[in-house]
């Protein structure tokens, strides 16, 4: 069976919004990421397990507000309380998750198909943000991530980096596209080039 990515319809390359005369590097720049493992870990509330003798991919899970556990394939961002997500680049990493986390205490979901994910790059990405969202963008730091909404979208924004400002959009499938209008039109002030 053929994956379609959420935004195969709407996302095409170029340039587009107030880019006329302005060096390309200082560009907002706009991609869909595809094929990635994401999955949500879930500890029942009446299980004592404990998380700490768990090992995914070298991390620990934990629960730290806004904090994202990660090395250079997989990202595990905490969802709330007990309540992870993780994303990898390592598909075949689900094989590990299913075998180190009982049904008893823990419900495991892969939802690598049912989210669309956005990556924003660029010095003017919390602007960006700030126009759609509530939360203070200041506070967030690398590798932070918060669940928030995006005019009216359910959205979570992972942190990749600061300087330039590069963070990750996760919605779910149902709403990309209007995730992504939402974005790229907040987006035409600054000047994006969409990469494919």
């Amino acid at each position: 069976m053929i994956s379609i990515s959420a935004l195969a319809n709407v996302h095409s390359a170029g340039q587009f919004g107030d880019h006329e005369g302005k060096n390309e590097k200082n560009l907002l720049k706009i991609s869909e990421i595809k094929n990635l493992l994401i999955v949500q870990i879930v500890q029942y509330k009446n299980s004592t397990f404990s998380t700490e003798s768990i090992d995914i991919d070298g991390l620990k899970l934990k629960d730290e507000p806004l904090n994202v556990i990660n090395n250079k394939d997989t990202r595990i961002l905490l969802n709330g309380p007990k309540n992870w997500l993780l994303v990898s680049l390592k598909k075949d990493l689900l094989k590990n998750i299913l075998q180190n986390f009982q049904e008893t205490d823990f419900a495991v979901t892969d939802l690598s198909h049912s989210r669309a994910l956005i990556e924003i790059e660029g010095q003017d990405v919390k602007e960006v943000l700030k126009k759609g969202c509530p939360f203070n963008f200041s506070i967030l730091k690398k590798n932070n991530s918060i669940n928030s909404i995006y005019n009216g979208i359910a959205f979570t924004v992972d942190v990749l980096d600061e300087n330039p400002g590069k963070v990750r959009l996760f919605t779910l499938r149902s709403f990309g596209v209007s995730l992504y209008h939402s974005i790229t039109d907040a987006s035409l002030e600054f000047g994006y080039k969409s990469m494919k």
